[in-house]
């Protein structure tokens, strides 16, 4: 019996260190307030996205201050990224580790330049992050009716299909 406790358990901890993998890279590229690039020590570039939280399309309401803040913080620094897995694009999930210990994503959070994606993650830490930002008024809670980047991407995508649709019909 004890011999089975103590299996499970060493079970248990081997996948959850595996979970917990981490790389480290300097940032190379930007993409959005969400997302860059990092070049890892053995010259391979891995795209992120950063875990539980979503910043503003760079075409929306604090898109540009969202890629700056995130710029302003890691572009060009070595960082470290805490796996979680990967999209459906390839990107790393992960936590990004900033130079003085402290967490990017929570970071955005905290300065009102994301939201909680609540859909992919359902950490109270981040949803007191975001309460606390949007009871401040900071970033994006400061504008009169703030549009979550989910919601303006499927507007986006509805928008191009009824447009796609109507071209459709147009023809002769």
């Amino acid at each position: 019996m004890k011999f089975v406790l103590t299996s499970t358990l060493l079970l248990f901890f081997t996948v959850l260190a595996s979970c917990q993998e981490s790389i480290n890279g300097r940032v190379v590229k930007i993409a959005d307030g969400d997302t860059f690039t990092i070049l890892t020590d053995q010259k391979k570039q891995v795209k992120v996205r950063l875990h539980g939280v979503d910043t503003p399309e760079k075409s929306q309401d604090f898109g540009t201050k969202a890629r700056q803040f995130t710029s302003d913080l890691i572009f060009g620094k070595s960082i470290k990224v805490e796996k979680k897995n990967y999209d459906r694009y390839g990107r790393l999930i992960g936590i990004a580790m900033l130079p003085n210990g402290k967490s990017l994503n929570e970071e955005l959070l905290k300065a009102g330049l994301a939201w909680h994606y609540k859909q992919y993650d359902k950490s109270r830490r981040y949803a007191e992050l975001e309460q606390w930002a949007r009871s401040q008024k900071k970033g994006l809670w400061s504008a009169k009716q703030p549009v979550a980047p989910w919601e303006f991407r499927k507007k986006k995508l509805d928008n191009a299909r009824k447009r796609k649709i109507s071209q459709k019909n147009n023809l002769p």
